[in-house]
């Protein structure tokens, strides 16, 4: 089975597929680790670790590249971000395939216009049903697997309504998106309401911000019928926090120190890292 087919079955199944958003090899595998069974790219995460905003400054073949990193990095099905699929649809034609090329067993497209910004930004203007239409076909068009998942979203819900946002899903799925990613879900209310009006796997995603993300549980989002959940930026969050926690501790202490509450240990990293995997090749070899 591909990684294409597993990640298209764990969105059918009635079990919620949480997805924690990576931006580079090594935060993939610490999801793996952690037993997730499949992750998402962020976008914002990667141009965040160039310090660059959520933009579209960050381009396709970037993208690419951090997104094969990512795929070669673990084992567990990888979800692309495409933004707006970087242009017209020539454009989303060949960002499909150079990202399943990379490895990726998905990709997502959004419906905002060209730049597009960070979704919980003010500003957003979308295209037209027509357009994200035209796109979600050729997208389907360009995938060599038949089952490379095409996760479209929609910016709709908070900028026209709820009823926009029904019309836009169903829409999208019926030119062939496997899944319709709603942007800016806030309350429970509105996930029921989007999973009984859309005919086809609904996606959000939860942020650190504004505490809407405490009100809505993982099991409360199932049971709404809710297919996927992405955790967009709650391990970049988490990043920048432990660096200036160490930061500040180091300039506190006048030094540094073994502190397991601040520091993993250089044997976790070396491990994470795969050095005691290249130690065998060089041992077997040399």
């Amino acid at each position: 089975m591909t990684k294409c087919e597993i990640l298209k079955n764990l969105i059918k199944l009635p079990k919620l597929l949480i997805m924690p958003a990576v931006f580079d090899g090594l935060s993939a595998k610490l999801v793996e680790e952690a037993n997730f069974a499949a992750v998402q790219c962020t976008g914002l995460g990667v141009s965040a670790t160039e310090a660059l905003p959520d933009f579209s400054i960050v381009s396709m073949r970037e993208m690419v590249d951090r997104t094969r990193a990512i795929a070669g990095a673990v084992e567990i099905p990888v979800m692309a971000d495409g933004d707006t699929g970087y242009g017209g649809v020539v454009n989303v034609w060949y960002a499909v395939r150079e990202f399943e090329k990379a490895g990726a067993a998905g990709l997502n497209i959004e419906d905002q216009t060209f730049p597009k910004r960070c979704g919980r930004i003010a500003g957003k203007e979308i295209v037209s049903v027509e357009e994200m239409q035209a796109k979600i076909k050729a997208a389907c068009a360009a995938r060599v697997d038949p089952n490379f998942v095409i996760n479209a979203r929609t910016d709709a819900l908070g900028l026209i309504g709820m009823d926009e946002a029904v019309r836009r899903g169903n829409a999208y799925m019926d030119v062939g998106a496997t899944m319709v990613f709603i942007q800016g879900v806030r309350n429970l209310q509105q996930a029921k309401e989007l999973t009984s009006r859309i005919n086809g796997p609904v996606a959000m995603n939860l942020i650190e911000e504004r505490n809407d993300c405490e009100a809505l549980s993982f099991l409360e989002l199932e049971r709404a019928g809710i297919a996927r959940v992405s955790l967009s930026v709650s391990l970049m969050l988490a990043s920048v926090h432990g660096m200036r926690t160490a930061l500040r501790r180091m300039q506190e202490w006048g030094g540094t120190r073994i502190d397991p509450e601040t520091f993993a240990s250089f044997a976790d990293l070396q491990q994470l890292a795969g050095m005691p995997f290249a130690e065998s090749i060089e041992e077997r070899f040399s």
